[in-house]
Order: C-alpha cells, then structure tokens, then sequence
C-alpha cells in the first residue's frame, strides 16, 4: 500500500498572524512612502513658502484660512508640516545611518576578535547608555553651536551601542556555524570570514533594527527640536511647532495636535514596516510562531 506524506497544515492562529505582519509590513511601506514624498515634494512646493508670516490671518482654524489654518504668526500650518517632515526625516535618516554603520562595524569586528577588545566595546556601550540623547545634545551645543549637526550627532552617538550589541551578538552566534568553522579551517583571515560569511548573514537584522530604530530618531528629533537644540528658526520642525503651540492650546488645540499626529504617524510606520520586515527577512521568526 502506497502512503502519501503531505505537510502538516498551518495552524489559523499562526496564518493569521503571518498575514497580520504582511499587512503590517504594507501599511507601514505606505505610511513611511507617503511621508517620503511629502518630504522631497517640500523640496519644490508647498502651498505656501513655510517662513511667510501673514500676521492679519493669525490662529485661523483648518479650513478657515488654509487647509490646516495658521499659527501665532500667520505662518500657514500645512506647508510648516511638510517642510518639518523633510527636517524630521532627513535628520532621522542621517544620524541612524551613522550610528548604524559605525555600531555595526564595530559589533563584528569585536565578534572577530573577541577577548579584551570586545570587553573594551561592551563598557564603552554601557557608558554611551549612561548618557540620553537629549544630555549629548545639550553637551555638543555648548561646544558646536545648536543645529542640524548636533542633532545628527547627539542622535547618531546614541544609536552606535544599540547596533553595536546588535551587531555582536549575531556575529557570535554566526562564528559559531559550521561553515565559518570550515572557512577558518581553510585559512581564511578573520577579515575575509567577517566579510564573505558572516556580515551577509547578519545583514537583515541590521535592516530591520535600523527601520525600527528610526522611529526612536524620530521622537528624539522631536525632544531636542522642543528643546530648541536642533535646526533653527525659520525652519519648521515638527518638535519646534509643538513647543510654540503649548501658549496657544486653548485657543488653537490643532497647532499641537497636528504635529504631535504627524510624530505619532512616522514612528508608527516605521515599526510597523520594522515588524513586517522581520518576518519578511527571518523567516526563522516567523516559525517560531
């Protein structure tokens, strides 16, 4: 008698939840696609020029001068909302890149090396932990001046032991696969396994732990603008538009509820575009459900 194995069928609870992290990975794509093209359409365009003050339509509600009105200024919201999701962005962007690359490098090649330099890097980790991003900010502008490249800075050095630890712990566990330990039985160097075996399978969850550690940029971007330590005035910042609206919350509530929903939206793009990615790039993770 001929027997015929099939594979044992998905539980629903587990397609569900797998077609619920697709569903977060295409939602989030969207939010975070439509926050980049109003970003670089910014570039070129907005209703109005954000720095234009027309003091004699001051506090003027959505729809009343404007599609999302004026602020104590006159300045119209809309185009300060899209100017600010450039700032937003492109300084999130910068300083996760930054951070992210030198946090990794240094992750894996503490994984190669191991001993008293990963020691080194482990204590030098916890130091930067030791010290939020809004505390650098404040130390840099002291020196370098508030701006744009402190902000990166500030943002940057506190992303470098998040995607070092990252970094280290997959790269150990890579070293530890049987075909790094036949590429070193071969006589690779170190610096080749690092680079042909063991950052390529690391890669995608330095991926996803940059899409999620953008959202983070975000609120911190946001923080330091409220606090006056990132891109100057007349640029809008999301931050910047919410600290001048706390004056004005009971007379004109959208001038922070509009930009507190603008924050609130990108970091939740970008960790729902994180999760999904997640279970996209791993498929590991998404067996264990």
């Amino acid at each position: 008698m001929i027997t015929v194995e099939t594979a044992a069928p998905v539980p629903p609870s587990r397609s569900r939840l797998r077609a619920l992290r697709r569903g977060n990975l295409i939602v989030g794509a969207i939010i975070i696609l439509s926050l980049v093209g109003v970003a670089i359409l910014s570039l070129f365009w907005t209703p109005v020029p954000p720095a234009k003050m027309q003091i004699i339509h001051k506090l003027q509600p959505p729809f009343g001068f404007g599609l999302l009105g004026t602020d104590q200024l006159g300045h119209d919201v809309l185009s300060m909302l899209m100017a600010g999701c450039w700032n937003s962005l492109s300084i999130s962007v910068s300083a996760v890149a930054i951070g992210g690359t030198i946090g990794t490098v240094t992750g894996i090649a503490a994984a190669a090396q191991r001993g008293l330099f990963e020691s080194l890097v482990m204590r030098a980790c916890d130091v930067i932990f030791a010290l939020p991003p809004i505390l650098s900010a404040m130390i840099l502008g002291a020196f370098l001046g508030t701006g744009r490249f402190t902000a990166i800075i500030a943002i940057a050095v506190f992303m470098i032991p998040v995607f070092a630890r990252v970094a280290l712990g997959s790269a150990l566990q890579a070293w530890s696969r049987d075909y790094v330990m036949a590429a070193r039985a071969l006589g690779n160097t170190r610096l080749s396994i690092t680079l042909r075996h063991v950052l390529p399978n690391i890669i995608s969850g330095i991926i996803v732990q940059a899409t999620i550690q953008l959202g983070l940029a975000i609120l911190t971007e946001a923080g330091l603008a409220f606090l006056g330590l990132s891109v100057p005035p007349p640029a809008p910042t999301w931050g910047r538009m919410l600290a001048d609206a706390q004056t004005y919350f009971q007379v004109a509530p959208w001038l922070a509820l509009l930009p507190g929903l603008a924050i609130a939206l990108s970091v939740l793009g970008f960790n729902l575009l994180g999760d999904g990615l997640r279970d996209l790039l791993d498929p590991r993770e998404g067996r264990r459900w």
